[in-house]
């Protein structure tokens, strides 16, 4: 036993977590004579050491992520979920979600797709909340920084609260709440062609170079907050907003994320600085969650497929679910961490 926890600890620490890494930053910039002790030095070796652990993660997982994902093309994928029903529809979908892009931007016309082609409206709503929230990159980056209880803990929560919206959606009839346009959609079953291993590579490799492109501005920004908080924001005020003193802080982390845009990979960072300032790790996780499931540019794009009522159901859903997950982790921290 002590043994497997010597090999998880390296795998931890030294594969996801990357601390040879940030090692070798520190000192390299120790050599070139700045002070990574000071607020400017630890600034700059936060930035750089956050930049390259999340760029080689994020590389190597839409790399393998992509590549499980060509074995489930759109057309195929409708099949499946057909095969379902009742809340066991709602856990294949959620499941589904956690091997599909990676924000819900680009989760969206999946959902629209789903829908058009006659799913149970409670269905592709499951696969809409855990498609961003609980992918199976934000399991492997949140081990990197939590560890492996917190990440597993996270992952099951999401798609618990997926199946339980999409479950409630489905039972609240509000199918006369989805535009004409995708209720009225003919139905085309299209054959996907069997894809070699070489195209599943290429297709890979291509999903890597697309995606990158898109999310790097954010990874920029969010580590760019993080560096900021962890080095610039006294502890004292994060824990006075975000720490076990605000019974509200769950709830303000919630509020704080809807209006913003990233995808997990933009957030870690920022959650990563956060805890070290001594904010909650549900309020952390919670604010997580809110960026990524109800980012105010997600929710847009969807309101011009659902009417208001339903964008309005489906909004409350998720956001009473992440604010109880936040305080369940707040509550069993001790647990955890």
């Amino acid at each position: 036993m002590g043994l497997i926890k010597i090999i998880w600890n390296f795998i931890q620490n030294q594969v996801l977590g990357m601390q040879w890494l940030k090692e070798l930053i520190g000192n390299g910039l120790t050599e070139a004579g700045l002070d990574v002790t000071s607020r400017l030095g630890g600034s700059i070796q936060f930035f750089i050491y956050d930049i390259l652990k999340i760029t080689i993660l994020l590389c190597l997982l839409i790399f393998v992520i992509s590549y499980i994902q060509s074995y489930f093309p759109p057309e195929r994928s409708k099949k499946i979920l057909g095969r379902f029903h009742g809340i066991g529809a709602n856990m294949a979908a959620a499941l589904l979600g956690t091997v599909t892009p990676f924000c819900s931007c680009s989760s969206i016309p999946l959902f629209m797709g789903f829908t058009s082609a006659g799913l149970p409206l409670g269905v592709t709503f499951s696969f809409l909340i855990s498609s961003p929230m609980v992918d199976l990159g934000s399991l492997v980056l949140l081990m990197s920084v939590f560890g492996g209880k917190v990440a597993i803990v996270y992952v099951v929560l999401g798609l618990v609260v997926a199946v339980i919206g999409g479950t409630v959606i489905e039972k609240s009839h509000m199918e006369q709440y989805v535009e004409e346009f995708i209720r009225n959609a003919p139905g085309i079953n299209v054959e996907s062609p069997e894809l070699t291993k070489k195209d599943r590579l290429l297709y890979a490799k291509t999903q890597v170079e697309t995606t990158f492109k898109k999310v790097f501005p954010y990874i920029l920004i969010g580590v760019g907050i993080g560096a900021a908080i962890h080095n610039w924001i006294p502890k004292e005020w994060i824990e006075m907003l975000l720490g076990n003193n605000n019974p509200l802080g769950v709830i303000l982390a919630v509020l704080v994320g809807i209006p913003m845009y990233a995808d997990i990979f933009g957030t870690i960072p920022i959650a990563e600085a956060l805890l070290a300032k001594g904010a909650q790790l549900g309020t952390i996780l919670s604010f997580m969650m809110a960026v990524t499931t109800l980012s105010l540019p997600s929710m847009i794009m969807l309101r011009k497929a659902v009417k208001p009522r339903l964008l309005g159901t489906f909004v409350a859903i998720c956001t009473v679910g992440i604010v109880i997950v936040g305080y369940l982790f707040n509550v069993f921290q001790y647990i955890f961490i």
